[in-house]
């Protein structure tokens, strides 16, 4: 963790093309096009800092344990990690979503407690241990909308955008689990020891967003 320069670790995909905007209006532009270059160490405007391209639900990780500064992460991925090590300044703002409980319309549990496939593990067994109730959790990492048409599942807990997925496959919003949007998180050392550098970081992002 070198003193005078800073490390952002952002995920590839819909995070990035909404973060950079807020970057470029903070005055940090990347010297490459993230889409035409396979590198995932990426310069910017600022010699005293980088960007890092790695996994969505890396990004915490990478800021936790200080190979990153600060990171970009989906309040979903930053609810499922639940770790120490990280501060939450700021809500960017930016891709917004739900995390929803879903299934069919017409659904019956017919085999006792109710059946759940998420990736989300953690974030629903919290979510349904506050009403009380006991789920047995089936760990998906794609294609949730296949295990209540296969039986697998009752229920799925995914994020939901328009609704059109859900939609097409015979599913219908159930509950809304919480509101997603993507977050600024900063180690908790380096703020101590770059706050210099840091802070006015964040700062100019606050005004970016408040925009």
């Amino acid at each position: 963790m070198m003193k005078n320069t800073l490390t952002i670790a952002v995920s590839k995909g819909r995070i990035l093309e909404e973060c950079l905007p807020l970057l470029e209006q903070a005055g940090i532009r990347l010297l490459e096009d993230p889409g035409k270059t396979r590198k995932l160490i990426l310069e910017t405007s600022r010699a005293d800092l980088k960007i890092i391209i790695v996994r969505a639900t890396d990004v915490p990780t990478y800021v936790a344990y200080g190979a990153a500064d600060l990171g970009v992460a989906g309040k979903d991925v930053l609810l499922e990690y639940g770790g120490d090590g990280l501060y939450e300044p700021l809500d960017l703002g930016i891709a917004r979503c739900r995390m929803m409980l879903a299934g069919p319309a017409q659904a019956t549990n017919g085999h006792g407690r109710l059946r759940i496939a998420t990736k989300y593990v953690n974030t629903t067994r919290r979510y349904f241990a506050d009403q009380g109730k006991q789920v047995e959790l089936i760990k998906l990492y794609g294609s949730m909308e296949l295990a209540p048409l296969l039986g697998l599942a009752d229920r799925i807990v995914d994020l939901v955008d328009t609704g059109k997925t859900l939609k097409e496959n015979g599913l219908t919003p159930l509950e809304l689990i919480t509101d997603i949007s993507s977050r600024l998180i900063v180690n908790k050392a380096a703020m101590k020891m770059k706050h210099g550098i840091i802070k006015p970081l964040i700062d100019d992002l606050a005004r970016t967003v408040a925009r």
